[in-house]
């Protein structure tokens, strides 16, 4: 009691007495140790025995405070994985900036907002793709416009037009298991009605398009780099774009009101600059296993690429058969051979005897899920018709908008979506069929893979010297 009396009676620290609290005395404790350390390392799926050897390794280890994997408590070795995963995105797309995010939704969601989507706006969108290309202009409060494709099941650039309409901001092409949009027209378009391009190429990270990256022909590029794609272990995302203005508004979104401003918490420094925000940061934990990942990108597609066209370039032509329309047979992410027997009758046949051959067709469509076993295809959101969330016009807070708001009203916005709306995508996507390619095939597995699909399709199908060549 008696040095705790003196201590209060002594000058202040800051008129140069004694400190109150010179040191802590209590043990420091890391916040983040081994045990966190051995969960994750549990996820490689090691063994137990090598488990238990990393934990006697790590263990003889003082710690410290322990690490962080916030990436803005970064500021000293080891510097951020974010950071690197951003600057390397930026090295190998040669791209101004370059905004990691928690998912390939995440960066779409920040680039329809980008560009200006909200109520009253429309932005069209390929009828075949993933949802999030629609959810993501909903989302923004935006309407989405479904534009039909064409044989590389990518949007028709020839249909665009009829779809722009005094309220449309936007068009988003989007690159299809792989397959690369014919880029030029559309690009093209969408400068002679003023249009923002938002690439979606979350199928194909590190393809290419006449010798360009996809991604960066647009205005902004937006790439899913997670563990359901050729390139990320986990969840992921990416946003690239040249326009200052447009990378600092993605990353108004993406940032919780922009965490990223050379000043965080500053007034605008222009007008329209800060709005409300969410949080699509990639984590330490994804951008430690992205940075990895993103590098080994383009040797990876160079690697698919050469596996696809030397199958494609040793398979035979058949009347009944058209393969997919490939736009730059140099470019695209070649991980797919997809191609549309002339009915679905056939393709149920096709896809039964591919598989017996021990040729593994597609998951996600049709032939994977039900041609095997005779049954009708059940809905899939890689199709317009059967994005009910969109199609039905729902609303979580039952406010109409932005169908019926009257944002959309007043501009004249009505919109009906009904199946039938995109007929070349409802008839492609019922009759396609997908072939998966690995990227470890040898030149022996080509051959034996090509051999396996004409044999199947000689055996259905009647063969045709004239026919569509696959490559």
């Amino acid at each position: 009691m008696r040095s705790t009396q003196v201590l209060s009676d002594a000058k202040l620290a800051i008129d140069g007495g004694p400190k109150a609290f010179a040191r802590q005395h209590g043990p420091r404790r890391p916040k983040i140790g081994v045990e966190e350390f051995m969960s994750i390392a549990e996820r490689f799926g090691f063994s137990d025995d090598t488990l238990e050897r990393i934990r006697l390794v790590i263990s003889v280890d003082d710690l410290g405070d322990g690490p962080t994997l916030s990436r803005f408590l970064t500021a000293h070795p080891p510097h951020s994985k974010g950071e690197a995963f951003e600057r390397a995105a930026r090295e190998i797309f040669g791209c101004k900036h370059a905004l990691s995010t928690s998912s390939g939704t995440g960066a779409l969601h920040s680039a329809m907002v980008a560009v200006g989507v909200g109520p009253g706006r429309e932005v069209i969108v390929p009828a075949i793709g993933f949802f999030a290309t629609a959810a993501t202009v909903v989302a923004a409060k935006g309407v989405p416009i479904f534009c039909d494709v064409d044989e590389s099941l990518c949007i028709d650039p020839e249909k665009i037009e009829a779809c722009i309409t005094p309220r449309t901001v936007a068009v988003a092409p989007t690159c299809v298991m792989g397959a690369v949009p014919d880029m030029d027209p559309i690009l093209e378009i969408a400068r002679k009605h003023s249009l923002k391009v938002i690439e979606d190429c979350a199928q194909a990270p590190g393809a290419k398009y006449k010798g360009r990256c996809v991604g960066t022909l647009g205005d902004v590029g937006c790439f899913s780099i997670s563990a359901y794609k050729i390139v990320g272990g986990g969840e992921g995302g990416l946003l690239l774009t040249d326009d200052n203005r447009l990378y600092e508004r993605a990353c108004q979104l993406a940032e919780c009101g922009g965490l990223t401003r050379p000043d965080r918490f500053a007034p605008p420094r222009y007008e329209g600059e800060l709005f409300c925000g969410t949080n699509y940061r990639m984590s330490e934990l994804e951008a430690a296993v992205n940075v990895v990942q993103i590098r080994k990108m383009p040797s990876l597609i160079t690697r698919y690429n050469t596996i696809r066209n030397s199958i494609l370039s040793k398979l035979k032509t058949f009347k009944e058969i058209v393969p997919q329309k490939i736009h730059d047979p140099d470019g695209g992410a070649g991980y797919m051979i997809r191609f549309f027997p002339e009915t679905i009758e056939l393709g149920r046949k096709i896809a039964a005897a591919l598989n017996a051959e021990g040729i593994g067709i597609g998951r996600f469509l049709w032939p994977a899920e039900c041609a095997v076993r005779g049954k009708d295809a059940p809905p899939d959101w890689h199709v317009y018709k059967d994005m009910f969330a969109v199609m039905l016009q729902t609303d979580p807070a039952e406010s109409g908008c932005p169908f019926s708001c009257p944002a959309y009203h007043e501009k004249g916005g009505r919109i009906e979506y009904n199946q039938g709306d995109c007929p070349v995508a409802d008839d492609l996507f019922d009759r396609n069929i997908q072939i998966w390619l690995d990227s470890g095939y040898d030149e022996e597995d080509c051959r034996n893979i090509a051999a396996g699909i004409n044999k199947v399709l000689s055996a259905y199908c009647m063969e045709d010297e004239n026919g569509r060549q696959w490559i």
